[in-house]
This record gives C-alpha cells, structure tokens and sequence, in this order.
C-alpha cells in the first residue's frame, strides 16, 4: 500500500504517475487531476482533456482562449 500524495489515503490501489522526471502516488483519478492537471487561465476550470496553450498560458477551449484574446486558437477536431 502507498499514501496518495493529495489526499492521504493509504491505498492498496494506489498508484504511481511520473511526469517532468518525478514520480507521484495518487489513490484516485480525482486527486491525480487535482495535483498535475493545468487550470484554465480564464475559468479556472481544471482541464482534463487537450486543452489549449499560448504564451505560457493554458485555456480549457477555444471559448476561454478567445476570452483572454487569442482569437486564432482553435478547439481539437
């Protein structure tokens, strides 16, 4: 068993992520997506899915993007 880095919990299901050279232990999908999911600098909705990214900011859709003035990004088809 491991303890999930986010919320505690000592899990016999946990387990590991490793991104940018760290390894994280999570217990959950929920606590995963709260510690290493971007936020969307218009909404602050975390974002789950591709997401969309321009001067260092990240933005959930094109809706938020446009929002913030980046009129040329488009949702993924």
């Amino acid at each position: 068993m491991a303890e999930c880095e986010v919320c505690g919990n000592d899990y016999e299901m946990s387990f590991e992520v490793r991104a940018a050279g760290a390894v994280h232990t999570f217990d959950s999908i929920e606590c995963a997506a709260q510690k290493m999911a971007p936020i969307c600098d218009n909404c602050q909705c975390r974002i789950l899915g591709h997401g969309l990214q321009a001067d260092g900011q990240f933005f959930c859709c094109a809706h938020c993007a446009r929002r913030k003035g980046y009129a040329q990004l488009a949702d993924h088809a």
